[in-house]
């Protein structure tokens, strides 16, 4: 290794009720009722680090796209936003294809549980990580430096976001809690499909609270069957 390297360690690890990736937002505050939690690694679980964090509202992970398995290969991406037909260039993007496999998420502080087993837990809403992602960095948000109204977002100043109406069955409704089904409701919305598929007769499976959830799309509604 080199001085011009950067080594990185995770400092604490993400839980959210999706175990793989598909199915979570594509983006962070998508889902504001998505909760996770953050647990630190042993060698990070020490109270004084996050001495003060308690006075912010928001908070920047720095995390990793752990379930790619490849390598990024091209300089251009197809976001999903665009119907994954139009490419932009990856540093024109948030692909989780990039060179350097890093994600960003900006992430509401819902609260602090200083003394547990598991050392320091750090409750958070909105997040858009796996269940297992490694954090390498927490950083506050701030909003003099941080936020900027009224500005340019490329192409996504362009496209409107598109949300399904979803349709679940009072059999399978019933099985979750309020926070539960609303989280899922709201994430199904966002339509997981890749983009590129569009058959309504094509049943797709995602993984949510330890059940698998299966449901096809016709047109705008997304139903789903079990």
């Amino acid at each position: 290794m080199t001085e011009n390297e950067l080594l990185l360690k995770p400092v604490a690890r993400f839980h959210s009720p999706f175990p793989t990736k598909f199915g979570i937002p594509k983006q962070s505050g998508l889902v504001e009722e998505l909760a996770g939690e953050i647990v630190f690694e042993p060698a990070f679980r020490n109270k004084d680090a996050l001495r003060g964090m308690e006075a912010f509202d928001y908070l920047w992970l720095i995390w990793g796209f752990s379930a790619n398995p490849h390598a990024a290969a091209s300089p251009v991406v197809r976001p999903p936003l665009l119907g994954g037909n139009k490419r932009v260039g990856v540093f024109a993007s948030r692909s989780p294809f990039r060179p350097n496999p890093i994600g960003l998420s900006s992430v509401r502080l819902d609260s602090i549980e200083w003394d547990t087993p598991r050392g320091p837990v750090i409750h958070v809403l909105g997040g858009d990580l796996m269940d297992g992602t490694p954090i390498y960095d927490i950083k506050p948000y701030i909003v003099y430096a941080d936020c900027h109204p009224g500005v340019r977002s490329g192409f996504t100043d362009q496209v409107r976001m598109k949300r399904l109406d979803v349709v679940i069955p009072d059999r399978i409704a019933s099985g979750f809690s309020q926070q539960q089904l609303q989280v899922l409701r709201h994430s199904l919305a966002l339509d997981p499909r890749p983009h590129y598929q569009n058959d309504p007769q094509k049943v797709y499976g995602m993984p949510f609270e330890g059940r698998e959830i299966h449901f096809r799309v016709e047109g705008d509604r997304l139903i789903v069957e079990d």
